[in-house]
């Protein structure tokens, strides 16, 4: 199944950094990693934890739980909220493939918005379910 994740995370964050409503939240280019480099730049996007299971079907394709966190530095939950929304629209049913895989459904499940307990970055945590198959 590694090669289910691995691809869908390659053609997750292809498919986000090219989203234009995203670049005009995170950037141009977007700031979209699965790890943030030292002194990455405020507001930015990560891949985060990730599940997978088969799927006992025809095809046996791989069904994926994926979180992501967008980290905002903003005075207030406004622009989380917006960058939350934004990979919502983005994902939404998204024709996504990479590596020999297809992503055959992809939607945003959940959200959550909620400042850090310093008070200095407002964290939003978006669910995307996704179910791949080999191409």
């Amino acid at each position: 199944m590694s090669g289910h994740e691995a691809a869908l995370q390659k053609a997750l964050i292809a498919h986000l950094r090219e989203d234009t409503a995203l670049q005009a939240l995170v950037g141009d280019p977007a700031r979209i990693w699965d790890t943030a480099p030292r002194g990455a730049a405020y507001p930015h996007l990560l891949i985060g934890r990730s599940e997978s299971r088969p799927v006992e079907a025809d095809g046996c394709g791989v069904e994926h739980q994926l979180s992501l966190r967008c980290a905002s530095r903003f005075e207030g939950t406004e622009e989380a909220k917006a960058i939350c929304a934004a990979v919502r629209t983005a994902v939404h049913e998204a024709a996504l493939e990479a590596d020999g895989v297809r992503v055959v459904s992809i939607r945003a499940t959940y959200a959550d918005v909620f400042r850090s307990s310093d008070h200095r970055r407002t964290w939003g945590v978006i669910r995307l379910r996704a179910v791949t198959e080999d191409i």
